[in-house]
């Protein structure tokens, strides 16, 4: 059986910061991102399965999706914790704001590295992540190939 790309597109709204960045986006700002999710694998040949003909159920893919990145992501502020923005951070989650802290400078090349790795643990063992795009503008966006890693 052939393999299949299948994708699913998802959106969210983030504000960020870049600390130390020479640009406007050193400032507190926000985007509309949209990232598509393509994974690539055989249809599940078995006719008695529900799932019959599928690589997986959109359904399926969306809910790893959401889980991982959408709906910890959506309407919060990032900010890398290893930065003058910590103070900054608390004094807006103490205001009730969501606010998370990562690991790395989250400009869209470093996020989709992290939502690569948390996609891939959460799909079925027989299929793949071959892509991701963060669109972060109408014009910007960072893509991850699993072909490339």
């Amino acid at each position: 059986m052939s393999n299949i790309r299948i994708t699913k597109l998802f959106s969210f709204e983030t504000g960020h910061a870049l600390h130390g960045y020479d640009g406007k986006c050193k400032n507190i700002h926000g985007h509309s991102y949209q990232l598509s999710v393509t994974v690539i694998g055989k249809p599940i040949s078995d006719s008695n399965d529900p799932k019959y003909g599928m690589v997986i159920d959109f359904g399926d893919l969306k809910k790893i999706v959401k889980d991982e990145v959408v709906d910890v992501l959506d309407h919060a502020t990032l900010f890398n914790k290893n930065t003058p923005h910590l103070e900054l951070a608390k004094e807006l989650q103490s205001r009730g704001m969501k606010v998370i802290l990562t690991d790395y400078q989250p400009t869209s090349e470093m996020m989709v590295i992290d939502f690569a790795e948390k996609i891939k643990k959460r799909l079925p063992k027989e299929m793949q992540l071959h892509s991701l795009r963060l669109q972060e503008t109408n014009t910007c966006f960072a893509e991850w190939f699993a072909s490339d890693n």
